[in-house]
């Protein structure tokens, strides 16, 4: 049998506790007390509580303060807290949620209201502990994978050829582990790889890349483009494959893919300490931190703008928000090649570096015709036009 959740009512009149005790015991476990004091003793004895309805004007101890206490201790921060209140100002609400209160219900109480909010509260509680756990098992998985795949690496450099080998082998199996939760296909990867390399190969001669851009180099960003979103491996399901909108609380767990990349390719980095051709992991750990970023300075994690974002992550993020604009999302329809390149320009000097955009138009046909050679059916949408 499910067990109930339980309730910790804190009122100084005893009717409102009577009330409330009618209203909850049905449906879960009501545990009363008249004032701060007492409920803080029922925390701090080891008794339960999944959710506190307090009083807020008490004697000795009141409210506002015992919600103080509660949030500032761990063994019970997380616990929702509902002020009960006469109170109507609105600095008073502004105190009580400045103190990490979840709600406010003011008197008198109507019954509904309170189970009403009591049910969505609870709920949301669990939700989001469910959340953490399943991100703290997540986190532990990227470490065990990414050190499993950094020993492995390791034992591949002894000689040129197995250095090579170690590269391929390391994008692989960072890549595999990538698509293996996430909606987005290979050849959204394979696409991404080739409008990077086509980007460089164009400016390679423009005055503010030449230094910037050698054979080598385009080389090492084709190999490592690839790894641009393996960070989502530590991306809840619930929010990786979520089919509609992200709540801003969502939103800001997804944006944590950009760290969680780099953090797991410059271990694997580490590991082939000293080994000069595993500098490939460097730009991935560029790509996948800063592959968000704007050059107006609004994008993320880091919020730099300019030149002070990484070359690799500026042409990584034209090619990826093209290549998004020809895909089909849960979100949104495929959109043609002219329509994906309109939209683009719309933000040269903005989202987008503004050379590379104009890079971009120079080589829209390779583009195109990358689109086309690894198009995903029927999501493709980037030849609708011809």
């Amino acid at each position: 049998m499910k067990q109930r959740a339980h309730v910790l009512v804190v009122d100084d009149q005893a009717d409102n506790l009577l009330i409330l005790e009618d209203v909850l015991a049905e449906h879960y476990e009501v545990h009363p007390a008249t004032n701060g004091r007492e409920a803080l003793d029922y925390l701090e004895g080891g008794g339960r509580a999944d959710l506190i309805l307090l009083d807020v004007m008490m004697p000795d101890v009141d409210g506002f303060e015992v919600c103080r206490r509660l949030k500032s201790s761990e063994s019970t921060r997380s616990i929702p807290v509902i002020f009960l209140t006469g109170l109507d100002r609105p600095e008073d609400e502004e105190l009580g949620f400045s103190l990490g209160a979840e709600d406010f219900i003011h008197k008198p109480i109507s019954p509904p209201v309170v189970l009403a909010r009591v049910r969505t509260h609870l709920a949301l509680s669990r939700a989001t502990r469910a959340l953490q756990r399943r991100n703290a098992d997540l986190e532990l998985i990227v470490a065990e994978r990414t050190a499993e795949i950094s020993e492995q690496a390791r034992r591949l450099v002894a000689s040129k050829q197995e250095v090579i080998a170690a590269q391929a082998s390391t994008i692989t199996a960072f890549c595999a582990l990538a698509e293996a939760r996430d909606n987005e296909t290979g050849n959204h990867i394979r696409r991404t790889q080739h409008y990077v390399r086509i980007l460089a190969e164009n400016l390679r001669d423009h005055p503010r890349f030449c230094d910037k851009l050698d054979e080598e180099v385009i080389q090492l960003l084709f190999k490592s483009a690839p790894l641009h979103d393996v960070g989502k491996v530590a991306t809840p399901d619930a929010i990786l494959l979520k089919n509609g909108k992200l709540t801003p609380e969502e939103w800001v767990l997804m944006k944590q893919h950009c760290e969680y990349g780099r953090n797991a390719i410059m271990q694997a980095e580490s590991a082939l300490g000293g080994v000069s051709d595993a500098s490939f992991l460097l730009y991935a750990a560029e790509i996948a931190y800063g592959h968000h970023e704007r050059w107006d300075g609004s994008g993320y994690p880091q919020g730099i703008a300019g030149d002070a974002i990484p070359l690799s992550a500026r042409l990584m993020a034209v090619a990826d928000v093209y290549d998004a604009l020809i895909s089909r999302r849960v979100y949104k329809p495929p959109f043609p090649h002219e329509q994906a390149l309109s939209m683009i320009v719309a933000e040269r000097g903005q989202h987008f570096d503004p050379d590379i955009v104009d890079a971009l138009l120079r080589v829209a046909g390779e583009f195109a015709e990358i689109a086309h050679s690894f198009r995903d059916e029927p999501e493709y949408a980037a030849g609708d036009e011809s």
